[in-house]
């Protein structure tokens, strides 16, 4: 029993006044001071206060409290409850939960995080600020009731999230973002290995053909040449 019992000075008053333990056991039980007990039975400490019956409560058993009278060094030990309760499970469906002394900064919040991070999902936002998609949807859309009063407010300097939060869901939207980026951009530049070494083929291309060419006229010139040259003899 670390945290002591169910109200430790009530029932701290009530072995002072119906046993004969120790200051040292009743304080080591009810995690309080000897001082403090010692002052409990002088009447100086816990004045007006009802002593509570931890056998009644279930924290200790007769048997217990009538052990350790007979042993002044005995240490109590509380009794082990018999009623098992079920573990609460948190659910994390939902709004996260937002004071109501801040609720009213929630706008501001969400004005801020779609100027500086356009990036985040509704559901991102909804986490960090607890708020809802249509109060998203009226700010961006600039509907909402306030419209004209809103100013755009960090929400970690508004208490309204951590600092470890933002940078979680931004670096998370940031992530996702490239591929939709790509997708969008459709089609972009080669890069500058692919298109030199293109142009660098059809240069070399050209050039080929260039030389043919040139290699076809020299030949059609000297075959003129040499036929207008039988014919000039043919004449004489």
């Amino acid at each position: 029993m670390s945290q002591g019992p169910l109200m430790p000075k009530a029932t701290a008053v009530w072995l002072v006044e119906n046993t004969s333990l120790a200051f040292e056991q009743i304080a080591d039980f009810c995690k309080l001071h000897p001082l403090e007990v010692k002052g409990i039975a002088d009447g100086e400490v816990a004045a007006g206060i009802k002593g509570l019956d931890p056998v009644s409560t279930g924290q200790l058993t007769r048997d217990e409290i009538e052990k350790a009278q007979k042993a002044p060094h005995y240490k109590l030990k509380p009794a082990v409850s018999k009623v098992k309760l079920p573990e609460v499970k948190r659910t994390t469906k939902g709004p996260r939960y937002t004071p109501l002394s801040r609720r009213q900064d929630r706008p501001n919040a969400i004005l801020w995080l779609l100027r500086n991070h356009p990036e985040l999902k509704d559901s991102q936002i909804i986490r960090l600020v607890g708020t809802t998609k249509s109060t998203i949807q009226q700010i961006r859309e600039r509907t909402h009731w306030n419209s004209g009063s809103l100013q755009p407010m960090d929400p970690v300097t508004l208490g309204l999230t951590t600092q470890i939060n933002l940078d979680f869901e931004v670096q998370r939207a940031a992530a996702d973002r490239p591929a939709a980026v790509a997708a969008e951009a459709g089609a972009s530049l080669l890069p500058t290995e692919v298109s030199t070494a293109r142009d660098a083929d059809e240069r070399e291309h050209e050039d080929d053909h260039g030389g043919r060419e040139e290699r076809l006229d020299a030949d059609s010139v000297f075959a003129k040449l040499k036929g207008r040259h039988h014919d000039e003899d043919d004449e004489e």
